[in-house]
């Protein structure tokens, strides 16, 4: 059974932020965002989870690794199925960062507004056209470098958006995480 951390009396600690998700693209990006914000004293875990997240699975993923009360896990998932939001609902003390239909409309919005409904082919179609050598599962140079510059712009544009309908995200709730704890 896992421990708890150790605390240096007079230190601040720090939380973990434990980031599940469902694939690849989004382990690529929480890595990203890991590299970006290089916050030596705060650690992201990234666990791919797809489909089978459950509160049993997070529980089993943190049970050999150290935690403390102000830990946070994050949920990453894709709401292109429609039973997935019910699923990861459920998963009590848990941060949702989810995109309807994908995680492609949230790369999307650091080039444009997003306001029509639409579909993951869709929008995974829309980031080949502005990014050539986009594909699943990759974070390259180029969007690295969108991701970098327009963050402020999608966070707005994806704010605007209305929760869990199509369109929409939330992944910006880490990005604003990350924020908070890089400026304390």
């Amino acid at each position: 059974m896992a421990g708890g951390r150790k605390i240096p009396k007079g230190k601040k600690i720090n939380p973990t932020l434990f980031v599940f998700c469902e694939g690849e693209t989004e382990e690529s990006y929480v890595n990203h965002l890991k590299s970006l914000y290089r916050l030596p004293s705060i650690h992201i875990h990234a666990k791919i989870g797809r489909n089978n997240i459950s509160a049993e699975y997070i529980a089993n993923y943190k049970q050999d690794k150290p935690t403390h009360e102000k830990d946070i896990t994050f949920l990453m998932y894709d709401l292109d199925v429609p039973e997935m939001l019910e699923k990861i609902s459920c998963i009590e003390n848990s941060i949702l960062l989810v995109s309807n239909p994908c995680i492609e409309l949230w790369f999307l919005l650091h080039y444009k507004s997003q306001t029509s409904s639409t579909n993951s082919s869709n929008c995974c179609r829309e980031m080949t056209n502005r990014n050539r050598t986009y594909k699943k599962g990759i974070i390259d140079t180029q969007l690295k470098a969108r991701l970098n510059e327009k963050s402020n712009a999608a966070i707005e544009r994806a704010r605007k958006l209305k929760k869990h309908s199509n369109p929409s995200t939330t992944i910006y709730r880490l990005l604003e995480t990350l924020n908070s704890l890089k400026t304390n």
